[in-house]
């Protein structure tokens, strides 16, 4: 399916979008709109359309699936991704990485900072670059601030997991766009075969050890 045209005022190219219903489809790294950047969302959709695009980035995550998206992942260069997480993981791996439940929630105009100088590695992915992961060192604790899809203040401290769905999100949004493998140990990259063959443990230790590269 194609996307509707850049040139579009963003009202227009979100309907056109709309338009098909069901799950938007994700642009793959090497789409420009990943590198842009975003606009600060200042009230640019009017609350109806701001409403039905949010529930589409919520359809099209749970469809994916994955536990966050951002609007640049649907071609929108717009301030705003989703975030959510059942955390469907063992106890043994949900100790280890902290990753408890989140509930949906919406992220506009978002931006972070972290909290001490804990830091922590996992393998990551992304929905727009399927089939791989990779080992990113992390803030352990960050500071989000920025607002709901209501206008109203966000300022909340996220641990663990949660503070990795944050970053990686908001990264999404920042400067001229951040993928995670930015950010990556390139060594450490894997097909979502060999994760599954070679590196499920809880932590990255043992990657480490074989593709050689360190951990934080």
């Amino acid at each position: 399916m194609a996307l509707p045209s850049d040139h579009a005022p963003l009202a227009e190219r979100i309907e056109e979008l709309l338009a098909a219903g069901g799950p938007l489809p994700i642009v793959s790294a090497g789409d420009p709109v990943l590198r842009r950047g975003t606009e600060p969302f200042d009230g640019q959709l009017e609350p109806a359309l701001l409403a039905r695009f949010i529930e589409a980035l919520r359809v099209t995550m749970h469809a994916a699936p994955g536990v966050g998206v951002a609007a640049p992942q649907v071609g929108v260069e717009l301030r705003i991704a989703v975030i959510e997480d059942p955390a469907p993981v063992p106890d043994e791996v949900r100790v280890v990485r902290g990753r408890v439940p989140q509930p949906f929630r919406v992220l506009v105009n978002p931006s972070y900072e972290p909290v001490g100088d804990g830091r922590a590695a996992f393998f990551e992915g992304c929905l727009s670059v399927p089939g791989w992961q990779a080992v990113v060192a992390r803030h352990a604790s960050v500071r989000l601030t920025g607002q709901d899809e209501y206008g109203r203040a966000v300022d909340e401290v996220f641990t663990g997991w949660p503070a990795r769905i944050v970053q990686h999100e908001t990264d999404h949004l920042d400067g001229d766009g951040l993928l995670y493998l930015d950010r990556a140990e390139l060594r450490s990259l894997s097909s979502n075969e060999a994760m599954a063959e070679r590196w499920a443990q809880p932590t990255p230790v043992e990657a480490s050890a074989a593709l050689g590269f360190e951990l934080p």
